[in-house]
């Protein structure tokens, strides 16, 4: 049924693996370390300040956190962004986790490292002889074959054939095996038809799939939903409360951070967002969107249904509606004359499209439960436009030159009009009815075991041990290290 061990399982490659880092002078970061940056050896703090964030250097692993200072390289406030209500149109606050200051520019990169790191200390991976196979709808594989390069081993990225062109050159830049699979964000079943045949092809290939690696989850569960709770209380004024969490469900891995955050407040609200173009949890759906890098069709195996509260479908158009006023010049100018400081306007090239999506599905939150100034509600902003500059040349062959005009337009229309139609608050057999649909996926598809299925929902432990599997992880990381380090230092 469940195999959820975690000891060493094949000492050779555990062994190659320790060898691989000690000659490339690697050391892996704990959760612990980047859940609280601060504890980072002070020598390696220092060496971070002369290593920029784009480099393949393996320190910077240590960079993978919320508290990374883009100007001094330092470690330094947790990285957010408040969208006042001069933009967003309602009274409550909505605070956005900024991806942009992570190594490749999006917080994915998380969510690959808690994959990866696990099966580095347990000779599940052996850098000698697997390719490490990163299946994605963009940001995953990007943090994946970032991750893959620092210990000289071969990548392989999966990812549909009509995201972004900025994706496909960052990874061929990177050295990574490319495949294009069929479709757009939404194909994801694609992804797995391409895994499956590597996988025929040899026994090299390593799948490392965000959709079904509890360690996507937990790292976001551990780090992400603490750095929320810690940014909350520093912003925290009164009466006002940490009300909603919304995340693009996606791999599912960022939405667990709404579980810890569930253990501190539990009246949260947590709410998963889609495209409507492919209502998969709102409706049972199915479709083709552009809102890049949140994979549907389907439910991800590690996304515990019975967080849920709600769950939003948002207009892939608004969402490249909202992405052209934050950024072309004539958006900015109009904005300005509405009150929005330059401070604000300065970073809203921060949010790239999913972002802007998540955006307005806590907005549809607040409108939905009426929300006001003592609600809190945080998001996450997963990367920026530097992703999307093709798509607003594209948009302006496609729609003509943007306009203070047409910003009005898309306020008014996308962010001040923006309704709680295709928004539904989850009871228990709703949530129960999302929870089942992972049985086509999963189970007929890609072949897991139903007893483990129906633990998920029955088994009240299910989801704690593997959320509570980090001191462990942890233990094993370390003693990893001084394998590696063999006593000595670098």
């Amino acid at each position: 049924m469940d195999n959820w061990n975690w000891e060493v399982q094949n000492e050779d490659y555990l062994k190659r693996t320790i060898k691989r880092c000690r000659e490339n002078k690697i050391i892996l970061p704990t959760f612990e370390q980047l859940k609280h940056p601060e504890t980072i050896p002070a020598e390696i703090q220092e060496e971070l300040t002369h290593i920029d964030m784009e480099e393949l250097h393996p320190l910077n692993l240590f960079r993978i956190h919320w508290r990374n200072d883009p100007v001094s390289g330092k470690i330094g406030d947790y990285n957010y962004l408040e969208i006042p209500p001069e933009i967003t149109g309602v009274r409550a606050r909505i605070i956005g986790m900024v991806g942009k200051h992570f190594p490749t520019g999006a917080h994915k990169v998380g969510a690959t490292y808690g994959c990866l790191a696990p099966y580095l200390v347990t000779g599940r991976f052996d850098p000698e002889y697997h390719k490490a196979v990163w299946p994605s709808t963009g940001n995953y594989c990007r943090g994946g074959v970032f991750n893959s390069a620092l210990l000289s081993v071969h990548s392989v990225a999966i990812l549909p054939e009509e995201m972004s062109q900025e994706r496909f050159d960052w990874l061929r830049e990177k050295g990574a095996e490319v495949y294009a699979t069929p479709g757009c964000e939404s194909n994801v079943k694609e992804i797995y038809d391409k895994c499956h045949e590597l996988a025929a092809q040899s026994d090299e290939y390593l799948i490392l799939n965000q959709f079904d690696q509890f360690g996507n989850a937990v790292w976001h569960y551990e780090i992400t939903g603490y750095a929320i709770q810690e940014i909350f209380k520093k912003e925290k004024s009164g009466r006002q409360r940490l009300s909603g969490f919304v995340s693009a469900t996606g791999s599912a891995g960022t939405i667990a951070a709404g579980d810890y955050l569930r253990t501190q407040f539990p009246l949260i609200k947590v709410l998963g967002a889609e495209a409507l173009q492919c209502p998969t949890l709102l409706m049972n759906g199915f479709g083709g969107h552009r809102i890049e890098g949140i994979g549907d069709k389907h439910v991800p195996w590690i996304h515990n249904i019975k967080n849920l509260d709600l769950v939003a479908a948002i207009d892939d158009e608004d969402a490249l509606r909202l992405l052209r006023l934050f950024n072309e010049p004539a958006g900015q100018e109009w904005l300005a004359a509405q009150g929005v400081s330059q401070e604000v306007i300065e970073k809203l090239p921060l949010l790239g499209i999913s972002s802007c999506a998540n955006l307005l599905a806590s907005i549809k939150m607040a409108k939905y439960y009426e929300m006001n100034e003592n609600d809190v509600i945080f998001t996450i902003f997963t990367d920026s436009v530097e992703m999307y500059h093709s798509r607003l040349e594209e948009m302006n062959r496609n729609w003509g030159p943007y306009s203070e005009l047409q910003a009005a337009v898309d306020w008014h229309s996308v962010v001040l009009k923006q309704s709680i139609d295709y928004l539904k608050e989850l009871d228990y057999y709703a949530r129960k009815t999302i929870h089942n649909l992972k049985y086509f996926t999963w189970i007929e598809q890609q072949g897991k075991d139903v007893e483990e299925l129906n633990a998920q929902w029955y088994d009240e432990d299910y989801w704690q041990k593997r959320f509570s599997i980090v001191p462990k992880w942890d233990a094993m990381i370390r003693r990893f290290n001084e394998q590696v380090m063999g006593g000595n230092g670098f």
